[in-house]
């Protein structure tokens, strides 16, 4: 076991500032160069004999199987359990016969409060794991402290349980939220201001860190990714937090934290790619804050000699007509060559993207048999739910894609067509299933690509305004062939209120319909369609994702306290625990000490640990709502209009008047109070009630109508003219 307790919080954060003071940015090599056309896919590599593995510039790894290259053994070194994120396990211990009796081995509460959706890592039966602004290392069989480290002493404990805007917002070395990798006896750890770090695993003495963002830092890098350890060199990528900025892939040496190459994901002028951005005018120079940040975990084939990153959603996120083109190398696949950073292959599953419709998961590689044809396979999930398989070599399909025609609108510029895998369903709900569930003034469009319109705000359509595939893990099982995921239907609005490309909108520009589900389903790589699914509600989905093990079952966290176990061929629950805490985010992890195997998760501000006969009990089932509260602003006056202010995001304040919103949208008051509606907009408005039993009249710019609310009651009003505008009166 790990000394405990060999280097103190104070003493590694000491080390850490003294660090800070003396590190920037370093000097880079050049940038690795981009091999690549507007198709697509691109390969650019040594040609193949079809057929014939292994492939033409396969490399030798010298890095041990425990360290990566295989499915999880014993050890779960990186948070998708080893190079290919797959979240995978060949330990059986725990299966489909003996679930029954999985029972809590231990739990514990995180310092402060904090809560996380980090996925534990372990080796040599040492857990570790952030959470907050510290970064522990705990026993995995008992929980017990080793080392805690606090990398940012001077983070403030309000960031302790501060959402992730907060915390890009503070521009700290607070340690990232999916988790850490281990390797080369260090931890590595990605952090909110922009920095990689790297610790020693035994002690947690500080090692380096290094500065891969800008320097001086911009508000909103961040590494927001783990990082992954392959043969020396350690991976990662900076995130711009939907900032105006670019993002980029790093290569660091393990050892000393050089920067060994890194490549800008928008490219500049005269790259390639750099095409795919406006070229001249107003918006020659966009491509400087055209965002591509990225957000996750990278998978590596050290076979192949590459290594995987997935990126992010176009900068300005809804302003099209900024950006004409199709924005390489926004919500993509990038494979790189691991030595040189040279870009052998993309593949763009979004063009011109206008939906914040950015891979927001992790990839993962697989192996699996199509059609009788061996395939070695990289699994990208879209916002929309459909899966995209590519052959991890090239990039090319696994199986035929086609370009379908999705809806236009001129001032966004949009793109003509998407592409959309052949014969695969989306593991979301499709149109039929919303049809009966939309009631006028609304107009579905059956397109997760409906635009943020300019001139129709009534329409709804599937997956917007914020697409419901992000944040959550896929996991593969070699012995099932299936690719597991889940992810949150719904319908609803995007819209533009202004003729601003950088305005945001915030909720004014958002709405979403009641009806919203919750999907858990299982995808078969060898035909792309849906194997099982389950519906949910939205507050039991979690954000924890799925873990497969050779004992046949898969886990995962629910949104409501319980600790799961499926069949993972049939999909059958087979076991729950309810751990008390409300909301899983984090995904688990399943490791082996001396013999036993263990399942561990973090449930927000708590971790629990699973066994074969646990004893420690399950805890009451968390209220799964808020408490009761009075709705509505108290006041007797509505306005038609309302001033809408954008998050500043690095742009500045923006601001907009919306016409077509009622300010405020719901009030309170007491029965015999006379409400008055003005018109506070130039448009004319004919305020009624739902039920006809009052209407203003046709109120035109600066008029004012006044109704008597006598009847205690909820009462819902529309404007006739604008439907959709909708208010609630709501009479005590």
């Amino acid at each position: 076991m790990l000394p405990i307790r060999a280097w103190t919080a104070a003493e590694g954060a000491r080390a850490f500032r003294a660090a800070q003071g003396s590190r920037g940015t370093r000097e880079r090599k050049p940038e690795g160069r981009v091999l690549s056309s507007r198709l697509r896919w691109t390969l650019v590599t040594a040609i193949v004999a079809l057929g014939v593995l292994p492939l033409v510039g396969v490399r030798p790894s010298t890095q041990t199987a425990a360290d990566g290259s295989q499915f999880g053994h014993t050890d779960w070194p990186f948070i998708g359990g080893d190079w290919t994120n797959s979240r995978h396990s060949t330990l059986d211990q725990i299966n489909r016969s003996n679930i029954a009796t999985l029972g809590a081995a231990w739990s514990l509460s995180f310092d402060g409060g904090a809560s996380t959706r980090a996925t534990p890592v372990v080796k040599d039966g040492v857990l570790f794991i952030g959470s907050g602004t510290r970064l522990y290392a705990r026993d995995a069989a008992t929980g017990e402290e080793i080392w805690t480290v606090q990398p940012d002493q001077d983070a403030s404990s309000d960031l302790e349980r501060a959402g992730i805007g907060d915390i890009l917002n503070a521009g700290r070395g607070i340690p990232s939220p999916p988790g850490v990798a281990l390797g080369d006896g260090k931890v590595f750890v990605g952090l909110m201001d922009g920095r990689v770090a790297a610790f020693s695993q035994a002690t947690g003495r500080f090692e380096w860190a290094t500065q891969i963002g800008y320097d001086p830092p911009r508000k909103g890098q961040a590494v927001s990714g783990a990082p992954i350890y392959v043969d020396g060199k350690v991976f990662t990528g900076l995130a711009n937090g939907d900032w105006a900025f670019r993002g980029k892939v790093v290569a660091l040496d393990a050892s000393t934290g050089e920067v060994l190459w890194d490549f800008w994901t928008i490219p500049g002028p005269g790259e390639p790619g750099s095409e795919t951005w406006p070229q001249e005018g107003r918006y020659a120079d966009v491509w400087k804050q055209g965002g591509a940040g990225v957000w996750h975990v990278a998978n590596a084939d050290p076979e192949l000699g590459l290594i995987y990153f997935v990126t992010g959603n176009a900068v300005p996120m809804f302003g099209g007509e900024a950006r004409t083109g199709d924005n390489l190398y926004t919500a993509s696949v990038l494979a790189f060559d691991m030595e040189s950073g040279d870009l052998r292959w993309h593949y763009q599953v979004v063009l011109h993207d206008l939906w914040d419709a950015d891979i927001a998961i992790a990839p993962l590689l697989y192996d699996t048999v199509v059609d009788g044809r061996a395939v070695k396979g990289l699994a990208a999930l879209r916002a929309d739910g459909y899966l995209f398989m590519l052959d991890r070599a090239t990039g090319e399909p696994v199986f035929p894609i086609e370009e379908r025609p999705v809806p236009q609108d001129s001032y966004n510029k949009t793109a003509a067509t998407q592409p959309f895998p052949i014969g695969a369903e989306s593991l979301l709900p499709d149109c039929d299933y919303w049809r009966d569930r939309v009631a006028p003034p609304w107009q579905l469009e059956c397109s997760s690509f409906a635009p943020p319109y300019t001139d129709r705000d009534n329409v709804v359509a599937p997956g917007v305004p914020i697409p419901g595939v992000r944040v959550t893990s896929m996991s593969f099982s070699p012995d099932t062939g299936f690719i597991y995921a889940q992810g949150r239907g719904h319908i609803g609005r995007a819209r533009r209120i202004t003729d601003d490309p950088w305005f945001r909108g915030g909720a004014r520009s958002y709405t979403q319909l009641p009806g919203a589900v919750g999907i858990i389903a299982a995808i078969d790589t060898r035909t792309n369609r849906i194997a099982w699914k389950h519906e949910v509600t939205p507050a039991q989905l979690g954000t924890s994702g799925p873990l497969t093990t050779s004992g046949g079952l898969m886990f995962r966290g629910s949104g409501d306290g319980n600790f799961q176990a499926y069949d993972a061929q049939s999909g059958e629950r087979l076991w729950q625990f309810q751990t008390g805490v409300r909301g899983a985010r984090g995904p688990a992890t399943t490791y082996e000490v001396n013999g036993e195997q263990y399942v561990t998760l973090a449930m927000g501000p708590e971790m629990w640990a699973f066994t074969l006969g646990g004893t420690v009990p399950e805890e009451e089932a968390p209220p799964m709502g808020g408490g009761p509260r009075t709705p509505g602003r108290a006041t007797n006056e509505v306005m038609t209009s309302t001033l809408v202010t954008s998050a500043e995001r690095g742009v500045g304040l923006r601001y907009a008047v919306d016409e077509h919103a009622f300010n405020p949208s719901q009030i309170r008051v007491r029965a015999g109070t006379v409400v008055s509606f003005v018109n506070s907009g130039a448009l004319t408005h004919t305020i009624s009630s739902k039920d006809a039993s009052w209407t203003t009249g046709p109120l035109k710019e600066a008029e004012t109508g006044y109704v008597r609310f006598e009847n205690v009651g909820t009462f819902t009003y529309a404007c006739e003219e604008h439907p959709w505008a909708m208010g609630q009166v709501f009479v005590e």
